[in-house]
C-alpha cells in the first residue's frame, strides 16, 4: 500500500520515516526547494525527542538540541517572580530538525517544487495527489501535513473559522557572545505586568539563542514587516525592558527576523474523510503559549504510522488515531487559550500563579482527583531522625493502601532553638550527633550525625516554614522537597536553615523558587504557626504521630517508630474489606515512583534482604541505571532509568 505525504515538514517527514521504518511504501511531496528554512527554533519535551531517536534505526545520524533545565519569569525592571528546575526540554532549530529527518529519509522519495492543488477521485475515494506544477502522485492512502493554512483540510472539511489575532510575535536568532547575563541553560522571559507585552530569550547552543517578542497589537502594531520597521517598532515597546534585551536589539540581523500571526481553530469532529487524513497543524492549531505544536506533529506521526500498521484496514486505523489524539489536542487548545487571556489581562491575576509556557502531556491531562477513605494527620520535622527512619514503612503504605489514604503533613516544630532545649537526652548538637550515629547503626537507615559537629542547625523552624511555603504551591511536590531537604541534612551533611541549599531542593521538587521565597516571608510562618497550635491542640510530643479517622467515629493514633503491622492494622480496623496493591517490585518500576532510595528502603520494597538488595543496586549502579551518593553510614541511590 502506497502512501502519499504532502507536505515535507516535520509532520510529514516523522510520519514517512515511521513507516518506511515498518516496511511502507511512501512519497513524500514538499513545494519548496531545498531544506525549508522558515521557523527559527523551538522547545521540545522528551516526549517529542524520544520520537526522534527512535527514528535512527541503523543511521547514525545525531540531532542537534540544547539542554535547557531553568525557567526565570520576570518583571522588566529585572525582579524575578518565577524561577522552576526544568526537566526533559531541549530547545532545537528547525532546520537541524530538517536536516536531521532529511538524513534519515531518501532525499529521492521527497519529491520538491510540488504544491499541493487537488485531489483525483475514482468511486468517491482519491486515487491522486495533484500539484500545481502539474505533476500528479497517485496512491492508496493520503496525508495532509500542510501546516495551518491546509490546502487538504480545506477540500475534505471546508474552511474552519480561526480565532481573531490577540497577540502577534516577532521572532529572531541572535549570537549569544554579544549579550551579557545570559545563563547558558535558562528559558527567560520578561513580562510586562500591567499589559501583553513580553520578551524572551532561549538557547539554542553554547553561542546562540531564538528570542521573541509577545505582544498585544491592541495596544500598538505594525503593518510593514520590513527589517527596518521591524527593528524600530521592538525599539518602540522594548524601550523600559533591560540593557540585556537593548543590546540584542542592536546586534540583531533584522533581516532573518519575523512576524508571525498567532491564532488557532476548535478541535475537528474527525482528522480524516475517507482515504485522506490529517496531522499535525493541518489537524490542529494551538497558540504558541504552550510549546507544544512540534511535539503535537511528532506524538501524531507515530500515532499514526502505529495505528495504520496494526488495524485490518485503514477506516479503523484513521478512528483510532483520532480517538487517542483528540482529547490531548482538545487539551492543548483550551490551556492555549487559557494562556493567551492571562497573558493580555495579566491584572486580573494572582502572579503567583502564572502557569509556565511550557505544557507535557501529562500536564495537558490534569490530576486525577479521588476521594480517600482515611484521613492520616502527620505530624513531622524535617530533622526528626525517626521521622527518617520510617520512611521505608510511607513508602510501601503509599504503595500498597494509596487508594484509600490521604496524608496531610503537617509540621510539629521539634527544635525552635538551642536555648534552654531539654527533650530527653539531647540537649546540645553534640548529644543530636550521638544520637544519629546510633538509630542509624540500630535501624539500618543512613544518617551522618557530623552535620551537628560541622555546621550545626540552630533550629528546624526555618526548614519546616520552608515546607509549609511548598504545600502552598503543590501538595505533591511539597512531600519530594521534605525528602530532598532530609535527604541532604541526613546523608549530605546540609545545614537545611540556609537558602541556598532550600533553594536547590525546591528547584529539584519542581518548586517555583522565587514564589518559594516570597512564601516564606509572606504566609508560610503563619501556616507553621497554625501547625504548631494545632499540634498543641492534639497534645502532640512525640515525632512522627499519625492519627488515622474516616467518616465513622474510629480514630486511632500512632506514636513514633511502630512496626509496619501497626499501620496495617488500623487501617483494616477502618476499612475492613480494604485490599492492598501487590507492589511491582521491578527495581525499574520501583525507581519510576521513588527516584531515590536507600539500600533499607529498596529492601524493604522488594522484600529481600539487605544483602541481595544492595547487590542488586549494585549491578545497577555498574550498568549505568542508577546513580549513588556516599555518605559515612550509608549510600542513598539515584535513579537513571529512561522516562
Amino acid at each position: 500500500m502506497k502512501v502519499v505525504i504532502i507536505g515535507g515538514g516535520i509532520a510529514g517527514l516523522t510520519l514517512g520515516i515511521s513507516l518506511r521504518n515498518k516496511g511502507w511504501e511512501v512519497v513524500v511531496n514538499e513545494r519548496s526547494e531545498g531544506i525549508p528554512g522558515r521557523g527559527h527554533a523551538f522547545l521540545m519535551h522528551s516526549d517529542g525527542l524520544s520520537i526522534l531517536k527512535d527514528l535512527r534505526c541503523c543511521s547514525t545520524a545525531r540531532l542537534k538540541s540544547k539542554k535547557v533545565d531553568t525557567f526565570s519569569l520576570r518583571r522588566p525592571d529585572g525582579d524575578e517572580i518565577k524561577r522552576l528546575q526544568l526537566n526533559s526540554w531541549q530547545c532545537i532549530k528547525r532546520v537541524d530538525l530538517i536536516g536531521y529527518l532529511y538524513e534519515l529519509f531518501s532525499e529521492d522519495d521527497i519529491k520538491e517544487g510540488r504544491e499541493f492543488s487537488h485531489f483525483l477521485y475514482e468511486n468517491g475515494r482519491a486515487v491522486a495527489a495533484v500539484f500545481m506544477n502539474g505533476e500528479i502522485e497517485y496512491g492508496d492512502l493520503f496525508v495532509g501535513a500542510d501546516g495551518g493554512n491546509s490546502r487538504v483540510r480545506e477540500l475534505i472539511h471546508g474552511r474552519v473559522k480561526f480565532t481573531p489575532v490577540h497577540v502577534k510575535e516577532i521572532v529572531g536568532v541572535a549570537n549569544k557572545r554579544k549579550i551579557v547575563k545570559s545563563p547558558e541553560s535558562t528559558f527567560i522571559k520578561y513580562q510586562n505586568k500591567s499589559n501583553g507585552l513580553a520578551f524572551g530569550l532561549i538557547p539554542t547552543s553554547g553561542t546562540e539563542f531564538v528570542w521573541f517578542m509577545q505582544y498585544d497589537p491592541s495596544i500598538s502594531d505594525i503593518s510593514d514587516s520590513t527589517p527596518e520597521a521591524l527593528r524600530s517598532f521592538c525599539y518602540k515597546l522594548l524601550a523600559k525592558f533591560p540593557g540585556e534585551v537593548m543590546s540584542l536589539m542592536e546586534s540583531n540581523d533584522f533581516s532573518t527576523s519575523y512576524l508571525w500571526n498567532t491564532r488557532d481553530f476548535d478541535l475537528l469532529p474527525s482528522f480524516h474523510k475517507d482515504n485522506v487524513v490529517l496531522i499535525g497543524d493541518a489537524a490542529h492549531l494551538t497558540l504558541p503559549f504552550t510549546s507544544a505544536g512540534t511535539t503535537n506533529a511528532i506524538v501524531d506521526a507515530k500515532t499514526l504510522a502505529e495505528c495504520l500498521d496494526q488495524a485490518i484496514n485503514y477506516e479503523t486505523a484513521f478512528a483510532q488515531y483520532y480517538t487517542m489524539r483528540a482529547a490531548e489536542v482538545s487539551n492543548h487548545i483550551r490551556l492555549g487559550r487559557e494562556l493567551k487571556t492571562l497573558f493580555l489581562n495579566p491584572l486580573h491575576h494572582d502572579e503567583d500563579n502564572i502557569p509556565v509556557p511550557l505544557i507535557t502531556s501529562k500536564e495537558a491531562a490534569g490530576k486525577e482527583t479521588n476521594e480517600k477513605l482515611i484521613k492520616i494527620q502527620y505530624f513531622t520535622d524535617p530533622i526528626c531522625s525517626t521521622c527518617w527512619i520510617i520512611q521505608p514503612l510511607l513508602r510501601k503504605l503509599k504503595l500498597e493502601y494509596d487508594n484509600y489514604i490521604d496524608v496531610e503533613y503537617r509540621m510539629g516544630g521539634l527544635l525552635p532553638s538551642w536555648e534552654n532545649y531539654n527533650k530527653g537526652i539531647i540537649k546540645q548538637p553534640s548529644d543530636a550527633a550521638k544520637h544519629w550515629e546510633e538509630v542509624s547503626m540500630s535501624h539500618e537507615m543512613p544518617l551522618d550525625g557530623d552535620v551537628w559537629l560541622e555546621d550545626p542547625l540552630t533550629s528546624s523552624y526555618p526548614p519546616s516554614i520552608a515546607f509549609k511555603a511548598a504545600q502552598m504551591q503543590d501538595t505533591d511536590k511539597a512531600i519530594l522537597f521534605l525528602r530532598r531537604i532530609k535527604e541532604m541534612v541526613f546523608l549530605e551533611k546540609k545545614n537545611i536553615i540556609k537558602w541556598r541549599f532550600l533553594e536547590k531542593a525546591a528547584l529539584n521538587a519542581g518548586l517555583d523558587s522565587a514564589r518559594l521565597l516570597r512564601d516564606i516571608q509572606g504566609k508560610a510562618p503563619g501556616l507553621f504557626k497554625d501547625d504548631l497550635a494545632l499540634a498543641e491542640e492534639l497534645r502532640v510530643t512525640v515525632f512522627p504521630t499519625l492519627f488515622f479517622s474516616n467518616c465513622s467515629d474510629k480514630k486511632f493514633i500512632l506514636k513514633g517508630y511502630q512496626p509496619y503491622q501497626k499501620y496495617e492494622e488500623i487501617i483494616s480496623e477502618l476499612i475492613p474489606n480494604a485490599k492492598k496493591e501487590e507492589i511491582n517490585t521491578d527495581p525499574k518500576n520501583l525507581f519510576a515512583h521513588f527516584t531515590t532510595m536507600t539500600d533499607k528502603e529498596f529492601a524493604f520494597l522488594s522484600n529481600v534482604s539487605k544483602e541481595d538488595a544492595n547487590k542488586t543496586l549494585s549491578e545497577l549502579y555498574a550498568s549505568g541505571h542508577i546513580d549513588k551518593y556516599e555518605s559515612k553510614n550509608g549510600v542513598i541511590w539515584i535513579n537513571k532509568f529512561p522516562h
